[in-house]
């Protein structure tokens, strides 16, 4: 496979299959000996070491999109580098909806053999994701100090103690 098919590929899977959660679209462009390098241990190979994470993904926000900003492709490997953007809308994990919207960065490392993805890993900023999902409302301003009493009315003559 010529790396320009290799890149059209890769881009596929995060700018078409992952935003509609795409199984048949997926097991096309996944090897059935897929092993994402991401997964947890004991993950099993194939449609389910990346499906999986597909459709938790698709509960939690909507909204969702991948703009790939470059691909880099040499060999049997395929780089992309990319910003998930949505909102947070279901759980995610033990956090409950926010409804904030996020963007953050993301490199996927992919190798290719014949026109499949069978090995995967990534580098994604989870922090700043996570970030973005707990913030809070911005504090409201301070309240503004009260205004010193006014000073007791004094008749003339009268002593103040």
């Amino acid at each position: 496979m010529d790396t320009e098919a290799m890149k059209k590929a890769a881009r596929r899977v995060l700018e078409e299959v992952f935003p509609v959660q795409d199984d048949a679209a997926l097991a096309e462009l996944v090897s059935p000996d897929f092993v994402n390098h991401e997964a947890p241990p004991g993950t099993p190979p194939g449609l389910p070491s990346v499906s999986p994470f597909m459709h938790m993904l698709g509960r939690a926000f909507s909204e969702q999109s991948w703009t790939v900003h470059h691909v880099v492709a040499e060999g049997e490997m395929v780089a992309l580098h990319c910003t998930h953007s949505g909102r947070h809308t279901g759980p995610f994990f033990d956090l409950a909806p926010s409804g904030n919207t996020f963007s953050y960065r993301q490199i996927h490392l992919l190798r290719m053999r014949d026109g499949r993805a069978v090995e995967h890993w990534a580098v994604r900023d989870d922090a700043s994701l996570m970030r973005q999902l707990t913030a809070a409302e911005a504090p409201a301003a301070p309240a503004a100090p009260a205004a010193p009493a006014a000073p007791a009315a004094t008749s003339p003559g009268a002593r103040v103690s």
